[in-house]
């Protein structure tokens, strides 16, 4: 199977597992009861609700999908494997810096039993920050990725650029100016780094970017190299506002080698919220999850069509 993914892909991602059950749920600090574990389950019985609802409503299953995680989501994976569903599913560990299996070396075992599209991780690798760490993960992840492509199934990287304390201060300690100023830079060496270090992923999960030229920048890093042309990227929301996520989505539409985007909390966070606050029911909360992952959808493609026309870039005039 060829390195890569040749399609667009819009995935909606729910696949939280310790931000979920503290922000939604209180529980932080130790494992939830298993009443409370079925609480977990049925909000993200409620988001997948909306993603079929999306279906429905015309949303494409060839490029729609779902990522959800094993703890809360192990019925739901397996209905939207029997519904033939593009399915993403994580082996990382949940709320920690360093990279590990979740599962230990029984990853494979899971990865079978769910048999999904995309396996996904996340990383936090800055180039700058602790080398042990970042050897400790490569090592990791270029057996996953191996294993991965020798049994014929795609690797998803989420790849996360935390910013280290003197990047920060080097920008005055504002955030802002680190994403747009820094942190693209250190994408690029962070994935040059990985490729380095043997790990080759099909699809990067790549946090907003605000200048097209980043976008483009990264893009052809992540397909530079022998065997890497069909390399994909994919927009990640970071939880952030409409207007923010939606000016990511237009800075990568129509970049060669980005295919769409991997969102979350910036579709379900507040219909969930009115769901598991009781001010909203399921079927209401699932049809606003619905809109807003149109809504993404929409604006990613319309972007796309403009920049393939040209008509997202200022007309150029003859002498």
């Amino acid at each position: 199977m060829a390195l890569g993914y040749d399609r667009n892909l819009y995935i909606l991602a729910f696949d939280h597992r310790g931000s979920f059950q503290k922000k939604f749920f209180g529980i932080s600090g130790r494992e939830p009861t298993p009443e409370e574990s079925g609480r977990i389950s049925e909000a993200k019985g409620v988001i997948f609700e909306g993603f079929l609802a999306a279906v429905d409503r015309g949303a494409s299953k060839e490029h729609g999908g779902v990522l959800v995680d094993e703890q809360f989501g192990a019925d739901i994976a397996r209905r939207a494997k029997k519904e033939g569903l593009n399915l993403a599913m994580p082996v990382e560990k949940s709320g920690q810096d360093e990279f590990d299996f979740d599962y230990g070396e029984d990853f494979g075992a899971h990865i079978e039993e769910f048999d999904p599209t995309f396996t996904k991780v996340l990383v936090r690798y800055n180039p700058e920050g602790d080398a042990g760490m970042n050897s400790r993960q490569s090592e990791r992840l270029f057996r996953l990725g191996s294993w991965l492509h020798d049994n014929g199934r795609r690797f998803l990287f989420e790849l996360l650029v935390p910013a280290e304390p003197a990047q920060l201060e080097g920008v005055g300690g504002d955030a802002d100016r680190y994403d747009r100023e820094v942190r693209p830079g250190l994408m690029v060496r962070a994935i040059e780094e990985l490729h380095g270090a043997g790990v080759e992923p099909d699809i990067w999960k790549i946090e907003g970017i605000d200048a097209r030229e980043d976008c483009e920048r990264i893009s052809a890093t992540v397909r530079s190299g022998t065997g890497r042309e069909g390399v994909a990227c994919v927009v990640l929301g970071r939880g952030a506002d409409d207007a923010a996520v939606e000016d990511w989505l237009r800075k990568g539409a129509g970049v060669p080698g980005y295919r769409g985007f991997a969102i979350g909390r910036t579709i379900w966070w507040d219909a969930l919220k009115s769901f598991v606050d009781g001010e909203a029911d399921a079927p209401a909360a699932a049809r606003a999850i619905a809109d807003k992952y149109l809504r993404m959808v929409e604006v990613y493609e319309s972007a796309e069509s403009a920049e393939s026309t040209g008509s997202a870039r200022p007309a150029e005039h003859g002498g």
